[in-house]
């Protein structure tokens, strides 16, 4: 997880929201990600899919079994989507994403039966740090955009 937040704080360097992950497989790192939504001006530059992308050209394959992904937020709809559909055997979350985290907050899209795969979820590692890292954030955020309302 330490990998991971590394990896959300290079999104932070770049003004967007940190969010970042690892992938690893044989116990060894082969895929890292972090959000990149308004760099890229690309909906689906989320931290999950840029490292499950590298994670498949590093394997040379779409199908990411026997690997670990460690993500400081929990994913979203579309990346928990992935998740399955890419069959990573396990997720390890930072902390909960309470508005959209499709891996137990909102809805828990990683262990429904009626998929053909299932993610096995660990939750709380490091949660403290990766929470006050995005509360950071995003405190930090509004007061520059209160700051430029009170330039203009």
């Amino acid at each position: 997880m330490r990998e991971a937040i590394r990896q959300a704080k290079k999104a932070e360097a770049l003004m967007e929201v940190p969010i970042g992950c690892v992938i690893v497989c044989q116990d060894k790192i082969i895929a890292r990600g972090y959000n990149r939504r308004n760099t890229d001006k690309n909906t689906l530059s989320h931290a999950e899919l840029n490292a499950i992308r590298k994670a498949s050209k590093k394997l040379g394959d779409w199908r990411l079994e026997g690997c670990t992904m460690y993500v400081t937020l929990e994913p979203c709809q579309m990346c928990a989507g992935a998740l399955v559909q890419s069959r990573i055997d396990e997720v390890v979350i930072g902390c909960r994403n309470a508005k959209a985290g499709c891996a137990g907050s909102v809805i828990n899209l990683l262990n429904m039966e009626e998929f053909n795969h299932q993610v096995k979820i660990t939750e709380g590692v490091l949660e403290e740090e990766c929470s006050t890292m995005l509360s950071d954030f995003f405190r930090r955020l509004r007061e520059i955009k209160k700051n430029e309302k009170t330039v203009l």
